[in-house]
């Protein structure tokens, strides 16, 4: 079997640059010598995800709306940040606290992972936040109304599968931190 190889990058062009969505037009060859001349790549920020558990043993959870797809959606406190000017664990306290009003010292990094490196640019960075608690009110931007749920660390799993928590990124980073948790 053959060695698998990087596509070649030929050129590449901003088709949209808007402050809430960058997409790239790239011309690539691929190993084969085909090219592709319409490969469209989104350029996204990093998120950073907060996997926040109170002394109680709750898991502090978002309940919001999502346009796209015109519902509410219970997931963990997350948020897009800028690689070069912040740190993933500053991004991940600094949602947490401005989601809910909670806050941890108690924090560690669980995983980075991506969500659709085939067309997406951005890692997901998820941490592990024991010991949260309220230190203030939320401090939401102009398109978050979010509500903010307190759900008992051993009804999560079965509310994954009800579908009561089915964004994806979410489940992973409950998953992958309730995982983690068996191992401390």
């Amino acid at each position: 079997m053959a060695e698998l190889q990087k596509w070649k990058l030929l050129q590449s062009k901003t088709v949209i640059n808007h402050r809430w969505c960058k997409v790239r037009r790239d011309e690539i060859e691929l190993p084969n010598g085909k090219v592709i001349d319409d490969f469209f790549v989104h350029v996204k920020p990093d998120i950073a995800f907060v996997l926040a558990i109170t002394p109680n043993q709750e898991v502090i959870f978002v309940r919001q709306y999502r346009h796209a797809i015109n519902d509410f959606f219970i997931e963990i406190p997350a948020g897009g940040f800028n690689a070069e000017n912040e740190n993933p664990l500053s991004a991940a306290l600094r949602e947490l606290e401005e989601e809910t009003g909670y806050s941890s010292q108690d924090v560690k990094k669980i995983a980075t992972l991506y969500n659709a490196p085939s067309k997406d640019t951005n890692q997901l960075h998820l941490f592990l936040a024991q010991n949260a608690v309220k230190v203030s009110e939320q401090n939401l931007d102009i398109t978050e109304e979010i509500e903010v749920l307190l759900i008992p660390i051993d009804e999560i799993v079965s509310k994954i599968e009800s579908g009561e928590i089915s964004v994806v990124s979410s489940v992973a980073a409950l998953l992958l931190g309730l995982n983690f948790l068996k191992t401390l």
